[in-house]
This record gives structure tokens, C-alpha cells and sequence, in this order.
């Protein structure tokens, strides 16, 4: 009777290996993709993040890198672990999975906390650095994204192309345009000396609308991605402490 309950347990105790295995393989491709999507919200479209006032967006995606690179080193540890049949590395394996899981619970709080500000901060500076910041000197970067924002996103104007009547660069370096080149569907030198809808783009609710359904999108991929993520580690989780209940005490 004895015999064939340690045999139950040795059966037991190999499928729950072979599990903690798969799921570290499986885990330690998911940091790869953690990181891989924390670096594309940073580098695509890069230059919009210096439009913002706020640095919670690239908090978010710095924290899903770190996350990324954290998952990656823990599902080698858990291979290791899982193989060797250590109780102190199962410990530490588990202890990086909960730390891991509460990173991306406070990338995905930063992340939903940003959208519920998000249009009210557009609408409080983006207008302002515009207009006022657009092709003045010191502000070639500020310059570079707002060309960028209107003609990758297709608007002019943070509300509408009105907007570019006002501010600095109307008085001192429009040189009689009334928008910017960017504006125009067919960018070319002086283009924006007609702001007809034929010529440039006229969109409802100008680049801030734009602008806020782009990082909404963004934002939606991170918590997807952070989610999913979260789910597999409880899973992993679990996992381990049967694994770690399995397993006799280690002799030292």
C-alpha cells in the first residue's frame, strides 16, 4: 500500500515537473514578447511622447520592459528550479513570480489612471505647444514631432487648422502661410499658403482627437499584453506550490 502511494506521488510529482517545465518555456517566451511590445510603444511614433506633459505613458511601457526582462531571467531560474528539484529555488522562483505579477498590476493601474486624464491634458497643452513652441528656436525636437504628428495622423491643428492663427510661429515665421507645410495632404515648400479642405487636413476635433485615439490603442495592446501575462504567472503559481508540496525537504 505504501509502495504504490510513493509510486502515485513519484508519478505525481514528474507530471507537475514536466508542467512547471512547459510553462517555462512558455513564460520565458512571453517576457521576450513583454519587452518586445514595451519597446515598440516607446520607439513607434517616439516622438509624440515629448508632446505630453505627463510621463505615465512611458512609466507604463518602461515598467512592461522591465517586467519583460525580469520574466525572462525568472523562467531560467524556474527551469533550473524545476529540474534540479529545489524547494529554496522553487521559493525564490515564486516570490519573482508575485513580485512580477504586481509590476504589471501597476502598469496596468498607471495605464488606466492616464486614460481617464488623457484628453484633459491633450486639451491643456497640446494646443500651447503648437502653437507657441512650433519652429521656435531651441525647439527643433518639438518642431520634428508636430510635422510628424500632423502628417502620420492626417489632422492640422490641435483642435482644428484655425488653431495655427494664434501663437508665435503666425507672427514670426508663417511667412504668409496659414498653416504649416505638414497640414498639406501633398507636402511641399510654401503648400500651407492655402488652407482650403482640398489642400489640407481638415479633421472634427484636430490632432487631439487623433493624437488620443492613437495612445488609446497603445495603451489597450500594453493592458492586453500585461493581462495575459498576469493570468499565465497565477497559473505558474499554482503550479509551483504543488510542485513545492510534492517534494520532500531538502537535506543540506
Amino acid at each position: 500500500m505504501a509502495d504504490a502511494e510513493g509510486k502515485n506521488n513519484t508519478c505525481g510529482t514528474i507530471c507537475l515537473k514536466y508542467l512547471l517545465f512547459i510553462f517555462n518555456l512558455f513564460f520565458w517566451l512571453a517576457g521576450g514578447a513583454v519587452m518586445a511590445v514595451g519597446i515598440w510603444t516607446l520607439v513607434d511614433k517616439s516622438d509624440y511622447i515629448s508632446l505630453l506633459s505627463s510621463n505615465t505613458y512611458s512609466a507604463a511601457a518602461f515598467i512592461l520592459i522591465g517586467s519583460g526582462a525580469v520574466v525572462m531571467l525568472t523562467g531560467i531560474l524556474g527551469c533550473c528550479a524545476t529540474i534540479r528539484e529545489q524547494r529554496g529555488l522553487l521559493r525564490v522562483f515564486f516570490v519573482l513570480l508575485l513580485l512580477i505579477f504586481l509590476l504589471e498590476i501597476t502598469a496596468g493601474f498607471l495605464a488606466y489612471v492616464y486614460y481617464q486624464e488623457l484628453n484633459a491634458e491633450l486639451r491643456a497643452d497640446l494646443k500651447e505647444k503648437m502653437v507657441q513652441n512650433y519652429q521656435q528656436p531651441g525647439q527643433e525636437h518639438i518642431t520634428r514631432a508636430i510635422d510628424n504628428l500632423q502628417q502620420d495622423l492626417k489632422c492640422c491643428g490641435s483642435n482644428s487648422s484655425a488653431d495655427w492663427r494664434e501663437g508665435a510661429w503666425i507672427q514670426i515665421s508663417a511667412d504668409r502661410r496659414l498653416v504649416p507645410d505638414s497640414c498639406c495632404k501633398t507636402p511641399t515648400v510654401g503648400c500651407g499658403l492655402r488652407d482650403h479642405p482640398s489642400n489640407i487636413y481638415k479633421v472634427e476635433g484636430g490632432c487631439i482627437s487623433k493624437l488620443e485615439e492613437f495612445i488609446l490603442q497603445h495603451l489597450i495592446i500594453l493592458g492586453s499584453v500585461g493581462l495575459g501575462i498576469a493570468l499565465i504567472q497565477i497559473a505558474g503559481m499554482i503550479f509551483t506550490c504543488c510542485l513545492y508540496q510534492s517534494l520532500k525537504e531538502e537535506v543540506y
